[in-house]
């Protein structure tokens, strides 16, 4: 059955429930690039230096890498429903503080607890539109990853719209959307089943003993630093209002979410999910290299087209992570969530900090041999990883070959 078609199951015929759901998810990956285009004009505002002000990013995925251990322990008690719920009203107050802030302390701080709301939202949200979505999960997944997709595309649009007049307003304009997805979830969707079995915290740090899923988790960790150094550190690079800024990263989200959900399942069942993985990756790291030798037309450029090696990345190594593992979805993702965001922590921190102990062209030199590490895990390992690369043909055939971006 085509996913996109119409009729009683597509994904255009779905319940209120799943829209709901979806559009709070819009919502919170929104939350992942709004600050992008008014970093330097938060670093103005609040008189801090880029180092400081990337720590917006650091705590935020600091705490989001931490609480994975705690979201399949929270939902798998509470259930789906009141975790969602209980996840955006954390985003809903801590991004409302955010914007109140009077120094970079309290806006790192507020981002922390703003992060472990969004952990405990987004982590859900799949499995709960899976079990409500109507027609399967080929529809579901596909409405996923467009809600992904959308999200990180008007994420950094909507900072640019807002910040352009003061940076305090796009953190006022995040908490109220999620409120509007507060009162549409509380609405319109029931409560899920909760799991037969209840999740341990540990249980996400005993799937990582799966060969397959820890070699997963190291390459996509050594990914993550490279695509969150593009993030996080090239606004600074770009140095351009708030307006241009949030263009670029408009485009880089298009083309993420293009690749992932339409190119990538392509080119998996052409090439094979590992030789396009590796490909992708190092593919990725010229493309950085680039960025960061290029002149100011280069960097513009190489930004944008960056989000198309990421948007594959980030499907094949979902899949990867979700399907090599024999230890239930929910926990060998949040295992695989729980190493890789480590390194979306570390990389808004320590690329700055490497400009300012080297030179501007140092931290995209690190970011391009990171992802070729990233690569190298994958080509070592391929053995561990061969089982999924294998399986993933049959389940494109059921599932669409759409990917999920499993945070």
């Amino acid at each position: 059955m085509d996913p996109f078609d119409a009729g009683a199951g597509g994904i255009l015929r779905q319940p209120r429930a799943v829209w709901a759901t979806a559009g709070a998810s819009v919502v919170a990956f929104m939350g992942i690039g709004l600050v992008d285009p008014i970093l330097p004009s938060i670093a103005q505002g609040l008189r801090a230096t880029p180092s400081q002000v990337s720590l917006l990013f650091t705590s935020y995925f600091l705490i989001t890498a931490v609480a994975m251990l705690l979201t399949g322990f929270v939902s798998s008690r509470i259930g789906g429903r009141r975790t969602l719920l209980l996840g955006l009203a954390f985003v809903v107050v801590f991004a409302g503080l955010a914007g109140t802030s009077g120094s970079v302390g309290q806006l790192v701080g507020f981002r922390a607890g703003w992060g472990l709301g969004n952990a405990l939202f987004v982590s859900t949200a799949l499995a709960v539109i899976v079990g409500a979505a109507a027609g399967g999960s080929a529809a579901a997944i596909l409405l996923y990853e467009s809600a992904l997709g959308l999200g990180m595309a008007c994420g950094p649009l909507l900072g640019a719209l807002l910040g352009n007049a003061s940076w305090r307003y796009p953190f006022f304009g995040t908490a109220s959307l999620m409120a509007i997805g507060f009162l549409c979830i509380t609405a319109f969707l029931k409560e899920q089943p909760k799991p037969a079995r209840k999740t341990s915290i540990l249980d996400p740090i005993k799937a990582l003993g799966h060969g397959g899923l820890a070699s997963a988790a190291v390459s996509a960790f050594f990914y993550n630093y490279t695509f969150f150094t593009v993030l996080a550190f090239t606004p600074f690079v770009l140095n351009m209002t708030p307006y241009r800024s949030g263009a670029v990263f408009f485009a880089w989200g298009l083309l993420l979410a293009v690749f992932s959900v339409i190119v990538a399942p392509r080119m998996q069942k052409r090439f094979g999910s590992l030789k396009v993985l590796g490909g992708s990756l190092v593919l990725l790291a010229v493309d950085v290299l680039v960025l960061g030798y290029g002149d100011h037309t280069t960097a513009v450029v190489c930004t944008i087209v960056s989000g198309a090696f990421i948007g594959v990345n980030n499907t094949v190594y979902t899949e990867l992570a979700l399907g090599v593992s024999d230890a239930p979805r929910p926990v060998a993702s949040a295992g695989y969530n729980f190493v890789r965001w480590f390194a979306a922590a570390a990389a808004p921190y320590f690329a700055p900090k490497i400009e300012e102990w080297t030179d501007i062209h140092i931290p995209f030199v690190v970011a391009a041999v990171t992802a070729v590490l990233g690569a190298v895990v994958v080509l070592v390992r391929r053995k561990a990883l061969t089982n999924e690369a294998e399986e993933l043909e049959p389940r494109h055939a059921t599932e669409d070959g759409v990917g999920v971006f499993a945070n």
